[in-house]
């Protein structure tokens, strides 16, 4: 079976970008503490909680950026981020009056470098509402401040680069990042096609080596001109019962099943096997308990048919084995921890014999 590839693991930039490493957490952490440290020495007097409140809103967009799922990134953290570098920016604006040195405007290259990655995560309409926010805030401020509109648009404007660059990022690089996630999914595929291939063939070839080893002193023998003797005809009765067991209940083909089964039906015991895969995903230790009753009543079994069916997925039970003779029939179930279960008080475990046309199934 090919393995399905998770479109949300394969086609998240951060995986291109990085952003899951230790470098990436390393270099978030270092753009918070820079931003803190000149927000805690540029910040005027009795200003503190509105610098400390606009580098936490900072802080929490960048911590954002790196950690959402998602490419493009979903809407509602993309709505938030871009209000995260006005509503920071404005914050210091309410506290700091001209003349200003340029790190007072810390939240200007905050924001920009949020809105910088935006672009980077697929969002780029919300960068560019975003940033258009910050500096006709900066403006604002500008104006109100008597420095008039056109002083706010220059010291913002600086800003706006990363901007566009961020924006041809968008236009020729984000349709390359596609196609690297198409080949890289593409290509996930096929090594998993090829595993399937390759793990085909070596069953195959695993049970050609079988088949010779097992049939082929059988068809020597029947090849030769001596004549058949009961012994013969006895173990080829046995072997073509092995290959049919190996076909309909391999979880039940380990060797010390088969020289059971083998013995079992030495003693003239009829033995069907089936399995209908409710053991492929079970722990060790359920299977053991099962095979060791499975085993147990291959030994105890002297006459009649012997039926033992491993149930489909999502039965109450697991395993069920009937045992068929001339007086009598008795039916055991194994339940989903590999331990037999109590019968139900209207269906004892041994009941008269019936006439039976063919091998009871459970």
């Amino acid at each position: 079976m090919v393995a399905q590839v998770s479109a949300q693991e394969t086609h998240d930039i951060r995986e291109l970008l990085g952003s899951r490493t230790t470098v990436a957490l390393i270099t978030t952490g270092a753009f918070i503490a820079t931003y803190g440290l000149v927000a805690v020495t540029t910040s005027p007097p009795g200003s503190f909680w509105h610098e400390f409140a606009a580098w936490l809103i900072i802080s929490l967009a960048a911590v954002t950026l790196v950690t959402a799922q998602g490419d493009p990134l979903p809407t509602p953290p993309a709505i938030l981020l871009a209000g995260s570098g006005v509503v920071a920016a404005n914050l210091v604006f309410l506290v700091i009056d001209p003349p200003v040195a340029g790190l007072q405007l810390w939240p200007l290259t905050a924001a920009t470098a949020v809105y910088t990655y935006m672009f980077v995560r697929g969002r780029a309409l919300w960068g560019w509402i975003g940033m258009i926010g910050v500096v006709s805030s900066c403006m604002l401020w500008a104006e109100r401040n008597g420095l008039g509109y056109l002083i706010g648009l220059q010291t913002s404007m600086v800003n706006l680069a990363p901007v566009v660059m961020a924006t041809f990022f968008v236009w020729r690089i984000r349709p390359a990042v596609r196609q690297i996630f198409e080949l890289r999914e593409q290509a996930t595929l096929r090594v998993a096609a090829e595993a399937a291939d390759k793990a085909v063939l070596e069953e195959r070839n695993r049970r050609l080596i079988q088949l010779d080893d097992l049939a082929r002193p059988l068809l020597e023998r029947l090849a030769g001109s001596d004549p058949l003797t009961e012994e013969d005809r006895l173990t080829a009765r046995l072997l073509e019962a092995h290959l049919r067991d190996t076909l309909r209940a391999p979880a039940l083909a380990t060797p010390a099943i088969s020289a059971a089964i083998n013995a079992t039906r030495s003693r003239g015991v009829e033995v069907v096997m089936l399995d209908d895969s409710g053991l492929d995903h079970k722990p060790d230790s359920v299977r053991k308990r099962l095979l060791d009753s499975v085993r147990d009543a291959l030994d105890g079994a002297d006459t009649g048919t012997l039926t033992i069916r491993v149930l489909p997925p999502h039965r109450d039970a697991l395993l069920t084995i009937l045992h068929s003779t001339p007086e009598s029939v008795t039916r055991l179930e194994f339940g989903h921890d590999g331990n037999l279960m109590e019968p139900p008080p209207s269906e004892p475990t041994t009941s008269p014999s019936v006439p039976l046309s063919t091998p009871s199934e459970p």
